[in-house]
C-alpha cells in the first residue's frame, strides 16, 4: 500500500512541475507579446508625429495664409470707412499678425511674437509694445521667409 501512496504523490509532484511549467511557458509568451505590441505602438506614434503631426500643421499653416489674404482686404476696406477700426478689442484674438499699417517694421522678424495676454499684445521680448520708429536695432530675418 506504501507504494500506492508514494506513485500517487509522484503523479501530484509531475502535475504541478507541469502546471508550473505550463504557467511559466505562457507568462513569458504573454509579456514577449506585450513587448512586441509595445514596440508596435512606439512605432505608430512615431510615424503620427513624424507624418500626420507635420502635414496637418502645413495644411493649417495653408489655410492661415488663405485666410489671412481673405481678410486683409476686407480689413484695409474696414480701416478706410471707420477711422477707430484699428482700436480692435485684442481680448478676443490671441495673435496678430504685424501688417503695414500694425507694428510693420516687425514684418519678417523671427523675434516677433504677436501673442496678446490679458487684453496686452506683447509685441517681442525687446520691445513689448513695438517700436515707434522706421526701423528696429533688433530685427532679423524669419527662417521661414514669409512676410
Amino acid at each position: 500500500m506504501e507504494d500506492w501512496s508514494k506513485d500517487f504523490f509522484e503523479v501530484m509532484e509531475n502535475a504541478v512541475s507541469e502546471v508550473e511549467h505550463f504557467f511559466t511557458d505562457m507568462s513569458e509568451e504573454f509579456v514577449e507579446m506585450l513587448d512586441i505590441l509595445a514596440h508596435i505602438s512606439e512605432e505608430f506614434t512615431d510615424q503620427v508625429q513624424n507624418n500626420l503631426i507635420s502635414e496637418v500643421d502645413g495644411y493649417l499653416n495653408e489655410f492661415d495664409g488663405y485666410f489671412n489674404e481673405f481678410l486683409e482686404p476686407i480689413i484695409e476696406i474696414c480701416r478706410d470707412f471707420d477711422p477707430e477700426f484699428d482700436e480692435i478689442d485684442l481680448s478676443m484674438v490671441t495673435y496678430v499678425n504685424p501688417s503695414p499699417t500694425q507694428h510693420p517694421v516687425c514684418r519678417g522678424c523671427t523675434n516677433y511674437h504677436g501673442q496678446v495676454y490679458g487684453g496686452n499684445l506683447l509685441v517681442c521680448a525687446m520691445h513689448p509694445t513695438g517700436v515707434e520708429s522706421e526701423s528696429c536695432a533688433d530685427w532679423e530675418a524669419d527662417s521661414d521667409g514669409i512676410f
